[in-house]
Parts: C-alpha cells; sequence; structure tokens
C-alpha cells in the first residue's frame, strides 16, 4: 500500500545491523504494540550493504524488511551514502572533503564525501540504483530518504579540486561570460580581475577578507551541489522502483548552509530531525537576542519558539504537511549539557508537531546504543532493554490518536508569510556590518512576536505565490530584486499589507551595493528613501515618538535608519526619532497602494515594538489577534482544532475566540471550534 502523506503515522528507525539477529522480531513486535507502523532503515549501512567494491550482500537487509513486514510496518529505506565504508575512502581518497583551512578530512565518522567527486557520484548512484532493483519489488517498503542530514558535521562546504572545477562550470552556466563576472564580483577592486576562468579558485585562504560576491556564489554553489547530489539519486531510484515511491530527505530545522527550498524542490514532502533540548544550545544564539533570557522552563522541555520555527520552516519547503524523522525520545549526547527529560515532555514534543503541520513523527531511536559514537544518546528503551520515558509517552499516546489523526487530516492554513531568504542569510553573514547583526535573530523577532499574539504563520522563500495571504513580512529584503519587488507592490495594490524592515534593497543578488537610493527597488513599494543607516553600539538608543502604543521601550537601538517620504500624498508617518543625529526623522513610514499598504521599519525592532506593528496592521487586514500568551504556551490551528500547549510546570491560561481556556503544566488543550466542543 502506497504511503499515504496526507494522514497521521508514527514511528521509529531500526538498526538490525545494531542488534543480534534474534531480537529482530522482538524489537518488531514492541514496537507494533505501542502503536508505530513506520520504520527507517539502512541509512548507515554501506559497509554491509557492499562489503567491498561491486560485491552487495543484500540478505541481512532482506531477513530484517521480512520480520518488520510480518508485523504490517510500512517501511523507507535510507540511501547509505552519509557514510561511506572505509574502503571506499582509503581506495578513492579523492573522494574525501577538503576544508576551508585546505586540510583532507579522514575516515572515521559520517559524512565524509565531497558531493562534486565524480567517484563518489558515480558509486552512490550505483548503490541506490542497486537498492531501488532489490527492494523496489517490495510492497512493504514504500519510500526513501536521501541521504542524512546534508551538509551536517560540517560538511556543506568543501574545497578539492573537483568542488573548484565544478565551480568554474557553474560560475560560466551563471555568467556565461568573464567580463559578466568580473562587472558582478567588481573584480577591478583590489586587482581581482580574472582574464581566464582557469584562474578562479575557492574563497578561502585568502590575506584579507574574499570578495564577498565570491563568497555568496561559491555558497550557493555547494548548496547547488548538494542539490544535484541528492537528484542523482533519486533519478537512479525512479528508474527501477514503482511510481507510488515517494521520496524525502530529513533537514535540520534551522541548519543555514544550504538552501533548504531548493533541496526541497525534488522531494515528495520534506521532513527535519527534532531535538528540542539541543535546540536551545545550538540555535539559541543564532535567534535570541543579547540580553534575551532563555525560557526557565526550556532546559529539559526546549524553548517551543525555536522548536516551532523550524516546525514552521520545514512546512514552508514544500507547503504542505511535513514529518520529524528523528524525534527526540529522551536526553541527546552531542550538546555541551545534555539535560535530562521531564516527563509530559515527548508527549508534549509530538503534538507540538501535529500542530505545527507534521503528519509523521518518528521517534529516534529503538534503543540506546551500547558501542561507538551515540552511546550517550536515549533510545525509546534503555541500553538495558527495559522501557525508558520514551516508550512510556509513546505506548500512553493510545487513547489521543483518534483525535490526532482528525487533527492530521487538515493541513494548516495560515494568513501571514514571514520571508525567509538564505541569499539574504548568507550575505549578512559575509558582510554584517555589525559582527551581531545575524539573520535568523531578526526573523526570530518577528515570528516570536506572530507566536504571542496566538497567530499562525508560514515561512516562504523570495518570490513565493502570495495569493493565500493577507500580511506578508519582509524583516529585511536585503539582495530584493525588481521582479520580487514588482510582486510585492501588486500584492499590496490588490490589498494585502507588506512590512519591510531595516537593509532592504540594499544590495543587487550578485551582492553588490545598490546605485539607487535606498531600499533600491523597494523604494515604490514602501513610498521612502532611507538617507542616513547605521550601526549603534549596545546600550545606545534613540527615543521614538509617534502615535503606535510599545514602540517608546526600550527605543530604536541596534541598527537604525533615517527615513525621508516621498512626496506623494499617500504616505503616513507612524513613528519618528525624537532624539539624537536623526531627531525628527521618520522611523516608520506607512505608504497606502490601491487597496493595501506597505510599511518599513526603520530600526532593528524588539519583539514587543514588532507587536505593536502587527496590532495596527493584522486587524485591518481581518487576521485576528486572538490573545497575549503567557511565555511558555503556544498557540496553534489546523483547521476546526485550536490546540493550547503549555511547555511550564505550572498551569496557564489564555482567552480564545471568547473563551478561556486553563491549561495544566506540561498539558495540551485542543478544542474543535467549530461546535465549541473540548475533544482533548
Amino acid at each position: 500500500m502506497p504511503l499515504d502523506l496526507s494522514r497521521l503515522h508514527l514511528g521509529c528507525p531500526y538498526y538490525p545491523e545494531h542488534w543480534p539477529e534474534a531480537r529482530w522480531a522482538d524489537d518488531a513486535r514492541w514496537m507494533r504494540g505501542i502503536g508505530l507502523t513506520v520504520t527507517r532503515m539502512a541509512e548507515f549501512a554501506w559497509a554491509l550493504l557492499e562489503p567491498s567494491e561491486d560485491r552487495f550482500d543484500f540478505a541481512w537487509l532482506d531477513r530484517a524488511v521480512d520480520v518488520f513486514a510480518a508485523e504490517g510496518f510500512q517501511i523507507l529505506l535510507g540511501t547509505p551514502t552519509a557514510a561511506p565504508p572505509i574502503w571506499l575512502s582509503r581506495r578513492y581518497p579523492e573522494t574525501l572533503p577538503i576544508d576551508d583551512q585546505g586540510r583532507r578530512r579522514n575516515v572515521g565518522g559520517r559524512r565524509h564525501y565531497c558531493p562534486n567527486s565524480p567517484t563518489y557520484r558515480t558509486l552512490s548512484r550505483r548503490i541506490a540504483r542497486a537498492m531501488g532493483e532489490r527492494y523496489g519489488g517490495r510492497p512493504e517498503i514504500v519510500g526513501w530518504q536521501i541521504d542524512n542530514e546534508f551538509g551536517g558535521s560540517g560538511s556543506a562546504r568543501c574545497y578539492c579540486e573537483h568542488c573548484v572545477t565544478s565551480f568554474r562550470t557553474w560560475l560560466i552556466e551563471r555568467y556565461s561570460t568573464l567580463d559578466a563576472l568580473n562587472t558582478a564580483w567588481g573584480t577591478d577592486f583590489w586587482s581581482q580581475h580574472y582574464a581566464d576562468w582557469s584562474e578562479i579558485g575557492a574563497p578561502i585562504l585568502t590575506n584579507n577578507a574574499a570578495n564577498p560576491a565570491q563568497t555568496l556564489d561559491y555558497a550557493r554553489f555547494m548548496s547547488d551541489s548538494f542539490v544535484r547530489f541528492q537528484r542523482l539519486q533519486i533519478e537512479a531510484l525512479r528508474e527501477v522502483v514503482p511510481a507510488e515511491h515517494v521520496f524525502t530527505t530529513n533537514f535540520m530545522g534551522l541548519f543555514t548552509q544550504l538552501d533548504s527550498f531548493e533541496l526541497a524542490q525534488d522531494l515528495d514532502w520534506a521532513s527535519w530531525d527534532s531535538y528540542p533540548t539541543g535546540n536551545v544550545f545550538r540555535w539559541g544564539a543564532q535567534t535570541r537576542n543579547p540580553g534575551d533570557l532563555v525560557p526557565p522552563y526550556a532546559f529539559d522541555v526546549g524553548d517551543p519558539i525555536i522548536t516551532g520555527l523550524a516546525h514552521d520552516l520545514t512546512r514552508g519547503l514544500k507547503q504542505a504537511p511535513f514529518w520529524v524523522m528523528e524525534q527526540q525520545a529522551g536526553h541527546i549526547n552531542w550538546e555541551s549539557v545534555n539535560t535530562l527529560i521531564r516527563p509530559g515532555a515527548i508527549r508534549l514534543w509530538t503534538w507540538h508537531a501535529l500542530a505545527h503541520g507534521a503528519n509523521g513523527i518518528v521517534y529516534f531511536r529503538e534503543r540506546a546504543a551500547l558501542p561507538a559514537q551515540e552511546q550517550y544518546h536515549s533510545g525509546l528503551l534503555k541500553h538495558d532493554g527495559t522501557p525508558d520515558l520514551g516508550y512510556r509517552e509513546v505506548s500512553a499516546l493510545a487513547p489521543e490518536r483518534a483525535l490526532m489523526e482528525a487533527v492530521a487530516a487538515h493541513p494548516p492554513r495560515a494568513r501571514v508569510a514571514l520571508r525567509y531568504s538564505y541569499d539574504d542569510l548568507w550575505a549578512l553573514q559575509i558582510a554584517p556590518h555589525r559582527k551581531d547583526f545575524i539573520y535568523q535573530r531578526l526573523i526570530f523577532v518577528w515570528y516570536a512576536a506572530l507566536k504571542h499574539l496566538g497567530v499562525d504563520v508560514d515561512l516562504v522563500p523570495p518570490g513565493a505565490a502570495l495569493d493565500a495571504y493577507a500580511v506578508v513580512i519582509a524583516p529585511t529584503a536585503h539582495l530584493a530584486d525588481a521582479a520580487e519587488a514588482a510582486g510585492l507592490e501588486a500584492f499590496a495594490r490588490a490589498g494585502g499589507a507588506v512590512i519591510v524592515g531595516v537593509r532592504s534593497g540594499a544590495k543587487t543578488t550578485e551582492n553588490a551595493f545598490t546605485a539607487q537610493p535606498l531600499p533600491g527597488v523597494l523604494g515604490g513599494l514602501v513610498g521612502a528613501n532611507v538617507s542616513q543607516w547605521g550601526a549603534l553600539p549596545d546600550g545606545v538608543t534613540f527615543e521614538l515618538t509617534g502615535e503606535l502604543p510599545g514602540l517608546a521601550e526600550p527605543g530604536a537601538g541596534f541598527w537604525v535608519e533615517a527615513l525621508e517620504p516621498l512626496p506623494v500624498a499617500d504616505i503616513r508617518v507612524l513613528a519618528a526619532y525624537a532624539e539624537g543625529p536623526w531627531a525628527g526623522h521618520s522611523a516608520l513610514t506607512e505608504h497606502t497602494l490601491g487597496q493595501g499598504r506597505a510599511l518599513y521599519v526603520g530600526w532593528y525592532p524588539r519583539q514587543a515594538q514588532a507587536e505593536a506593528v502587527l496590532r495596527r496592521v493584522l486587524p485591518m487586514h481581518n487576521v485576528p489577534i486572538e490573545t497575549d500568551l503567557p511565555p511558555g504556551l503556544v498557540l496553534n490551528r489546523r483547521g476546526p482544532y485550536t490546540m493550547l500547549l503549555n511547555f511550564t510546570d505550572w498551569p496557564l491560561s489564555a482567552t480564545v475566540a471568547g473563551e478561556t481556556f486553563v491549561v495544566p503544566g506540561r498539558d495540551i488543550v485542543v478544542r474543535r471550534m467549530a461546535d465549541a466542543r473540548d475533544d482533548r
């Protein structure tokens, strides 16, 4: 039976190669017994599947598939290219990547390959096709995960000779002529002019900062390299497997080094690996601004706004329900502090994923590993094979399954879009101007403001179709082009609202500053020019004055821009600087266009200030603001269902559609609002 992506699935990966064959059947039985119906296998098993070059051994995997098929599991197979076998790396050392210090990586971990190595591409295609030929006819095999966590373990950039050669080809395809490239890169600066394509190398080990246009193009190129590497495997499989087989890869949420929108285009659905307690550490500095406190409840349950942003970004990759291909099911092993997990967290994470649009939750892993690198990583079972917290909490979901399946039948529908651009992210990494100007922090300000107001949001790439939305927010449209500017203006004229933030329109898509008055191609949209701009030191702010409550504190800081409205009749100044060198200059403008409007926020807002802007704009465009949610309480909607999730240890309350709900600590309330019936 094909995998129905419109329905709810719970599952768990299984690693038959890690356990004696005598226990496989017992494991399949207990996994099925707690309500799991999907498993993933083989994504790290290349050395066993191909023990030596061109000699395959599928017998052990055949038997594992038989065991799980007998229990009624649908099985996803992973192509094993994230962990090349020792024989491959030793025989073909040119497949090993080279880092930004010019050092070739060694074997012994995972992801030690170059996606542009012709040899590695050939061998990867061969193992993928061989697996497809072997298992394409098995009805239990319903889909494929390509590779594992593309770009993880520091593998998103390679600078080897294959990459440099492929980079030159990529540049020829992009620019056609050296004259066009030299112009785009501004190579007359510092005598960088190229006379032959062979002169172009990787932007590393330069005596000063590398050319920013070259560095951005190399980031784009490496991202495209993984897109092509993934496509190579999908094409190999599609040649030999049934048409109903579906394909995904497991993204890493807020991972920044690959363009996940591009990587998702060849996939049938998106999935990601969610580890909420680890995300507090690895993404906290990328999302929360200096001085923001980590929520006190987050150490053993994670920050639900950070995790929610990753959920919504993953859903946005296909604008469709997604899966959590690895859901944390206990403590992890890879952060600086791997905290305990309190009872209730795993159930909460399951409902949280579902509330954001997940139709598949796959708990990692079946049992804690005995040897090797992940010994301290929890599973559903402990090291000794007895039930752990994850086993007990997943088992306890049985009475809620019918409600979960009813919720999953409704794709999420948001009326607010948040623009998310990897090109902007990379460009601001390359030239932040202020070292802690971090793209995802600015995204997070607006995302957290929306979630505090109980508003659902889709994350969309530049140029996305906007017909389904009432409001579009671009915290910065740094590398906007004329086509996108025209699309945003048309959206506003048709009745939508566009909110644009600092540093928008400052650069061209080649990462060069625009020659137009700022905000460049967006000037006609916002109806104002940026006459001055700059960063402020920590602790320095300019007082704001204006008609919107909530803007005064703490004033404008971090990054500020002075705005000059264009001489048109339909521009309104909503806030101005009351002090400093730009006293009297506009700081927040609203431009009426047709049936809609465009606002330019001329400073880096704090969350409360973003909320003040949203409180003005959202009701004007029929987007309801339900409530001010207390910290730790999140609200999501799917179809007629409203879900309130409490991530703290104490009861929290909120009023939704005129009704007050009290949610116990680490608990969930689900309400079908159409008939006001509590289905929890």
